[in-house]
C-alpha cells in the first residue's frame, strides 16, 4: 500500500460520494455491504490489474481496449505507445471510463479524466521520477525506451465505484 492517510481519505470520499449519487438500481446492487472501503481496495489493487479502458473516436464512436493498470496513491495509472489509436484518443479527448473485473468477486469501475505524465517535449510531472523507478521495477529497467516508446497517464477519477460480494473472500485469495 502506498497511500498516504490524506490519499486514502480522498479515496474514501469519492468512493462515498460516487455511490450516493448512483442510481437506486446500482446502489442496491453494491450497498454498504457489497463494497470496499478505500483501505480494502488498495490492499486489493497491487501489482498490475489488466483494465478495460473506454475512449472516444473524433466521430464519438466508442473504443474499448486492454491496458496494464497500476493503482498508486489512490488513482489508476497507466500506458500506451505514442503512436497508438488511443494515445491519440486521449490526448484529443481526455475522458475516459475504466473497468477492473476479477470475475464474480471484484468489479472497480472509474470514470474520469486523464493527464500525461511524460509529455514528449515536456514537462513530466513531479512525481514522474518515482512512478517511472516503480515502473522500471515491475516491467524492467530495459523494457521500453521510457522517453520516447511510451507515454503514461494518470487517471483522475470523479466517480469511482467498487463491487465485492465477499470482501473476506477477496481479501484471503490476497493481491492479483
Amino acid at each position: 500500500m502506498r497511500e498516504t492517510p490524506e490519499e486514502l481519505a480522498e479515496l474514501q470520499a469519492l468512493l462515498d460520494s460516487s455511490l450516493s449519487r448512483s442510481t437506486s438500481h446500482l446502489r442496491s446492487i453494491v450497498g454498504t455491504e457489497r463494497t470496499l472501503n478505500a483501505e480494502q481496495l488498495t490492499r486489493v489493487l497491487t501489482g498490475m490489474c489488466t483494465l478495460a479502458l473506454a475512449t472516444v473516436t473524433a466521430k464519438g464512436e466508442p473504443r474499448i481496449s486492454g491496458v496494464d493498470g497500476h493503482f498508486l496513491h489512490g488513482r489508476w495509472h497507466f500506458g500506451t505507445a505514442r503512436d497508438a489509436a488511443k494515445a491519440r484518443h486521449l490526448a484529443a479527448r481526455p475522458a475516459v471510463s475504466a473497468a477492473h473485473m476479477r470475475g464474480e468477486d471484484l468489479g472497480v469501475f472509474t470514470h474520469g479524466t486523464v493527464e500525461v505524465l511524460n509529455p514528449r517535449g515536456g514537462e513530466p510531472a513531479a512525481d514522474w521520477p518515482d512512478l517511472l523507478s516503480y515502473l522500471k521495477d515491475f516491467y524492467g529497467d530495459e523494457a521500453f525506451d521510457w522517453d520516447d516508446e511510451v507515454v503514461y497517464y494518470r487517471l483522475r477519477p470523479h466517480w469511482m465505484t467498487v463491487y465485492a460480494p465477499d470482501a473476506a473472500k477477496l481479501a484471503a485469495a490476497g493481491p492479483a
